[in-house]
């Protein structure tokens, strides 16, 4: 059984509000952050889902999310953290189905590499 806060939370997760102080937790991790742009973001995120579930099984995933925005009819926000570049490239392998890309009309994605995660 899980000790900690932390441990019970999983990796790259910290305890929050319990009033010592700095709640630094070591941390390293790669988080996908972006936006897509597609004219049917209700077929795209519908053929996504299948996608979805297999990133969150996938070892070394954290999280793995898309979802409509709440202004922008036709942009996707998407957001992935993962435990490393080689978890994030395993998964990806060539990335997305030439049916899926074809469907995206423009992207602004980045890749951030994490070092440490504290409370907000």
């Amino acid at each position: 059984m899980a000790n900690s806060a932390v441990e019970r939370a999983g990796p790259g997760w910290i305890p929050i509000g319990s009033g010592r102080g700095d709640q630094r937790a070591k941390a390293r991790m790669i988080i996908i952050s972006g936006k897509l742009y597609v004219d049917d973001r209700e077929a795209y995120l519908a053929g996504s889902r299948e996608v979805v579930e297999l990133a969150r099984a996938a070892p070394g995933c954290l999280d793995f999310a898309l979802s409509a925005d709440l202004v922008e009819p036709d942009r996707i926000n998407v957001y992935e953290r993962w435990e490393t570049d080689e978890d994030l490239e395993r998964f990806r392998g060539s990335g997305p189905e030439p049916e899926q890309a074809a469907q995206i009309r423009g992207a602004e994605v980045m890749r951030y590499r994490i070092s440490g995660v504290e409370a907000p």
